[in-house]
């Protein structure tokens, strides 16, 4: 059995943008030749998400207003009480909604790979979910088969 691991690089450009990563996880399994196993997709973050679902930009803006409503930015939240936390960077964003909205979509995803390929249905596409952007992120990508 083969594990094998890689750090895949996104540059969001948005405070709540979605990016489908599917081409890039399926050229890593390209690049290490696993035909049969699975693949762990993990988030490094706190306000980023893991998600599948469908690749449809009207689809992501319904997500994005969803998640807005779920965890409006504008309402109180106690961990935006910079001043009261300590060891807090000069920088830090008031983001409390964030990493709700991240609790919410989770931050890992498992896909089982069939033959070379992601074993994705029609409609689905690997889709990392910024919550907090636009900032650089890494996705943690791990295979395990042969």
């Amino acid at each position: 059995m083969t594990i094998v691991h890689h750090l895949l690089e996104i540059s969001t450009d948005a405070e709540i943008g979605i990016y489908n990563v599917t081409a890039q996880v399926q050229a890593f399994l390209n690049d290490i030749d696993l035909q049969n196993g699975q693949v762990l997709l993990f988030s490094r973050h706190t306000t980023t998400a893991v998600t599948v679902n469908e690749d449809e930009p009207r689809l992501f803006k319904d997500i994005q207003t969803y998640l807005r409503k779920l965890a409006p930015p504008s309402d109180f939240y106690l961990h935006n009480d910079l001043h009261l936390r300590p060891n807090i960077p000069p920088d830090e964003p008031m983001n409390a909604h964030s990493h709700l909205m991240a609790m919410t979509l989770g931050n890992s995803e498992v896909i089982p790979v069939v033959q070379g390929k992601l074993a994705l249905g029609t409609y689905q596409s690997i889709l990392l979910v910024e919550l907090d952007g636009p900032r650089q992120r890494t996705l943690f990508i791990q295979a395990i088969g042969e």
